[in-house]
């Protein structure tokens, strides 16, 4: 009996025990619930509160912060506010990251990584404590900046970097950095009510500005009475411009195209940096500017330079008390370009605003002298802000102003015959002294062309190497294609530029010879022979392809910039061959049958070859006629030119196009 009592009071006391232990377990457990609880609600508190002054959102960044701690500090939400947009605003403060993130208990610890105008990342350390059931946060100064306190405040200073210049291989300007005219308004000059209304009335007339946009820039948030608003920006004042009253002109540096739309696919122009360039691109700030376009873009980042200055917080007194961050100015690079102004200029005026391009090379060193196209569009305007009308009157004209036309393939057409004949006489196949008959405008090899004819302009008979030239005889080149064959015709093509990429800063597809491995067509192969059928060269392959003509048979390689090493390719074609054609191109200028032979005026010694590629859409009717000209120095060889008019008008070609341009580079390139 007694034994048995004894084991009922252990029981109970195991019993009891147990229930102590799990009473314990369950409290520690609850608390330690609690804390994870109150660690993840401080966590999600930071983490809100940090990414509204990530996105500039200052006012919602207020509703993470104790009220009583405002209080104490002696800030109103509406100075924390203010001092927010004013020290993150005015430093460009933006993607802030927060690593590090510790919460224990209402204590915390975060790293940030805040990136400024200063383009470099900025860390910053931070502690404090939280209330509320880890809800709101006791803000302080040092939740700006660690160790920023009540009356400190903010240095900063922007020294941006000087962009660096365009220039040609004389050092003069393409793209520079040369003044510029600001039309704007300062607010309190403007007057009240109706005056005001009537003076923004003039002011947009002069400006041809609506008044919705000058009332909205007018509206701006940074807008006050005493500063000057921009309204637009010009290289230049307007000639019998008068100011309204209320209109304030200032002149200023910025950049400037000097040429304008001479030069304006190639180098391109700049524009103001986005929130999405920023993004992509950590070195970026607001304010800054970034290559849009051409040159300006693809070698921005050398252009830009690296912006630099210092963030340093003082006391109230205006004394430093700590560098936050300092960065060194680091001002762009000049990028000198072979490129000669005044070639460009003349190059580009000689396409008399007709859909074409006209490229110039120094044929002995791959130097390009001139790239243009058109029509073209003025690059100052997208530096200082187009309008959407004038924008869309661009974007929508059909002769396609933004178009490089100098990068854009074209069956070459008949100036090709001079590359098919080299093949031809390297090969054996062409002999330059045997005649051929050849009646009549059309020809087809036999009845299995069905309807399909090769056409040419000029009913002469017999036919050899240099009356097929000076007349630039469709119907020769494409029996002599056929005769060579097409093994031999491309082994011979293979040896010149064709699905190479060129070593030039400027977007294109490589020359081609037909869309696909073989013609697997006789009459692809003819028509190929005379520069037609799936060829496509832009007039850079063009004028790259022939520089083995006044190079002895060495192609020589397209350069843009000076400090591009030289690069040739040797023995495309023999000497002897070059010596034979460049005979009959000289008889295309001087003979008077020949294609080219109204240059001869010009008194300049030059060895030319025309062609006319032909796109339409049924043999006997007349379709779109694209004329080209390659010619080059032949005394000299010191330059060459490939100009090319697209869809041209019965009255007009190439050739008759180029005269001021011959005679400035046989003047002056040397």
């Amino acid at each position: 009996m007694k034994r048995s009592e004894t084991q009922k009071k252990g029981r109970g006391k195991f019993i009891l025990i147990g229930l102590v232990i799990l009473g314990c377990l369950s409290f520690f457990s609850f608390r330690h619930l609690n804390e994870l609880r109150l660690e993840r609600k401080g966590e999600e508190t930071l983490k809100s509160f940090v990414s509204q002054l990530s996105k500039g959102k200052y006012d919602d960044s207020l509703a993470y912060l104790s009220q009583e701690s405002l209080k104490s500090t002696n800030f109103s939400e509406k100075q924390v506010k203010e001092k927010y947009q004013n020290i993150y605003g005015g430093i460009g403060v933006h993607d802030i990251k927060m690593n590090d993130l510790s919460v224990k208990g209402n204590q915390f610890n975060y790293t940030l990584i805040l990136h400024t105008s200063l383009g470099e990342p900025l860390k910053q350390k931070y502690q404090g404590t939280l209330t509320k059931g880890n809800s709101l946060i006791e803000w302080a100064p040092n939740l700006i900046f660690s160790d920023m306190k009540q009356k400190d405040k903010v240095r900063y200073q922007y020294l941006p970097a000087t962009r660096g210049e365009i220039l040609d291989h004389k050092g003069r300007g393409l793209a520079i950095n040369g003044k510029i005219v600001k039309f704007g308004i300062v607010p309190k000059d403007l007057g009240n009510g109706a005056d005001k209304e009537e003076k923004i009335k003039k002011i947009a007339e002069a400006l041809k500005l609506s008044k919705k946009e000058i009332t909205a820039a007018l509206d701006q948030a940074w807008v006050k009475e005493d500063y000057f608003v921009p309204l637009k920006t010009e290289t230049k004042v307007p000639e019998n411009f008068e100011a309204p009253e209320g209109l304030d002109v200032r002149t200023d540096t910025g950049r400037t195209y000097p040429i304008g739309e001479a030069a304006a696919h190639l180098i391109g122009y700049i524009g103001a940096v986005s929130a999405e360039d920023m993004k992509k691109n950590k070195e970026l700030a607001e304010g800054s500017v970034i290559g849009r376009a051409g040159l300006e873009r693809v070698y921005d980042k050398e252009l830009r330079g690296k912006n630099g200055g210092y963030i340093a917080i003082t006391n109230s007194e205006g004394k430093e008390k700590e560098i936050l961050q300092q960065v060194d100015v680091v001002n762009g690079k000049d990028i000198h370009l072979t490129i000669d102004v005044q070639a460009q200029y003349l190059a580009y005026k000689s396409l008399n605003n007709e859909q074409g391009s006209s490229v110039v090379s120094e044929p002995k060193t791959g130097n390009l002298l001139a790239i243009a196209s058109s029509p073209s569009f003025d690059p100052n305007q997208f530096t200082y802000g187009i309008s959407q009308k004038e924008y869309d009157k661009l974007s929508k004209d059909k002769a396609l102003p933004f178009l490089a036309r100098y990068s854009n393939g074209y069956a070459p057409g008949s100036t090709f015959k001079l590359v098919t004949a080299a093949i031809g006489l390297d090969s054996g196949t062409l002999d330059p002294n045997q005649v051929i008959d050849i009646n009549g405008l059309k020809w087809q090899k036999d009845a299995s062309w069905g309807g399909y004819r090769v056409t040419r302009v000029s009913d002469v008979s017999p036919v050899d190497l240099k009356t097929a030239m000076i007349y630039s005889d469709n119907i020769y080149m494409a029996k002599e294609t056929l005769k060579m064959g097409e093994k031999t015709f491309r082994q011979g093509l293979n040896k010149f530029i064709f699905g190479e990429k060129l070593d030039l800063p400027i977007e294109m597809n490589p020359a081609q010879v037909s869309a696909e491995k073989n013609f697997n067509s006789e009459i692809l192969l003819a028509d190929t022979g005379y520069g037609q059928g799936q060829l496509l060269l832009n007039p850079i392959q063009q004028i790259t392809t022939y520089s083995v003509f006044p190079n002895n048979g060495t192609l020589i390689y397209p350069k843009l910039l000076m400090s591009q090493k030289e690069k040739s390719k040797k023995d495309v074609v023999s000497p002897e061959t070059i010596a034979q054609i460049n005979q009959d191109m000289q008889a295309v200028v001087e003979d008077p049958n020949g294609t080219a032979h109204s240059l001869q005026t010009l008194g300049i010694p030059l060895m030319a070859k025309t062609g006319t590629a032909e796109i339409k859409e049924k043999q006997d009717e007349r379709g779109q006629q694209n004329s080209f000209l390659y010619a080059f120095d032949a005394q000299n060889q010191n330059f060459a030119v490939l100009q090319f008019l697209e869809d041209r008008p019965d009255d007009k070609s190439a050739v008759g196009m180029v005269p001021e341009l011959l005679q400035y580079l046989s003047e002056n390139v040397h």
